[in-house]
């Protein structure tokens, strides 16, 4: 039997928050709704995604010493994930929460995080962290890492695929140091925006150009309902989604493009695998082979 190929996933695994308002939103009020809480994070969506298209995965990610870091810890074994994180007893577990409108809008968002800045670039000087990337087949990463600590990722990858998402606007300029380097990066298009600092136009091939100027030679950009934009060495194509991709099954593409990118697929023949798994990711957490190769049919071909 083949071995499955093996990622190592550097970055975000933490509490992801949503709550709802029911009805009109009322600023400075109580306003009634719903809040659900899971496990998120950019790079522990993906690379949960990852492994169900049959990569076997690692991650390394920090939490603190509270309840919440035994969620996450239950979250990862669950996913069939070896956990290589560490645990900062004095520190609480990063989370992200978000407040909705009734119509799906934002209203605010609040991200506590600050354990990564301070944490997760000492974590990868580790001996455990260096074993790791030398075992693996890539590295997967996402802009919850600090500047310092993805230049240092990318050196210890030493030649090896390292792929990224880049997790929000504020954060993807994080990567700016290291585009040249990396395999491929995931992004929305205001993610895009950011990383080509600007000036870039709406049209796809204006989106391709601006990221290749940036140094960036290959990246899939998704745009909620609308195409799913990816380029390369071989040029710029468009894939229209069936349905919507966004937040954790924007994350899911992200895996399972990897996951067919380490099977030696091209690009636009891995981001429709990518596209179909992001489908199914809003219906179940899990699919059977089968499932999956149904749901890939409905997914179009790449066009130029």
């Amino acid at each position: 039997m083949m071995k499955s190929p093996t990622i190592l996933a550097v970055g975000g695994a933490y509490i992801d928050r949503r709550g709802q308002v029911s009805g009109a939103f009322v600023p400075a009020a109580s306003n009634p709704g719903t809040m659900r809480e899971d496990v998120g994070g950019a790079v522990f969506n993906a690379l949960r995604g990852a492994v169900r298209r049959g990569v076997s995965g690692s991650l390394l990610s920090v939490r603190g010493g509270d309840v919440l870091a035994d969620t996450v810890s239950r979250a990862i074994a669950a996913a069939g994930i070896a956990d290589l994180s560490v645990v900062f007893l004095d520190r609480t577990t990063p989370s992200n929460t978000t407040i909705i409108d009734g119509d799906g809008a934002l209203i605010v968002g609040l991200a506590d995080m600050a354990l990564y800045d301070l944490a997760l670039a000492k974590q990868i000087r580790r001996a455990k962290v260096r074993e790791a990337i030398s075992t693996a087949d890539a590295v997967l990463c996402d802009a919850n890492l600090p500047s310092t600590a993805l230049e240092r990722l990318v050196a210890l990858a030493a030649g090896k695929p390292v792929f990224a998402l880049a997790t929000s606007p504020d954060k993807a300029v994080r990567l700016a140091p290291v585009l040249d380097s990396l395999a491929l990066v995931f992004m929305n298009r205001r993610e895009a925006i950011a990383l080509a600092d600007g000036g870039i136009g709406a049209a796809e091939q204006d989106i391709a150009d601006g990221l290749r100027r940036a140094g960036l030679k290959s990246g899939v950009v998704t745009a909620d309902d609308g195409p799913v934009l990816g380029f390369d060495e071989a040029g710029a194509f468009s894939i229209p989604p069936p349905r919507k991709v966004t937040d954790v099954a924007a994350d899911v593409l992200a895996g399972a493009t990897v996951a067919a990118l380490l099977r030696g697929l091209t690009l636009r023949a891995a981001l429709r695998e990518g596209v179909a798994a992001a489908m199914l990711a809003v219906e179940s957490a899990a699919f059977t082979s089968a499932i999956f190769a149904e749901a890939l049919a409905f997914v179009p071909e790449a066009s130029t």
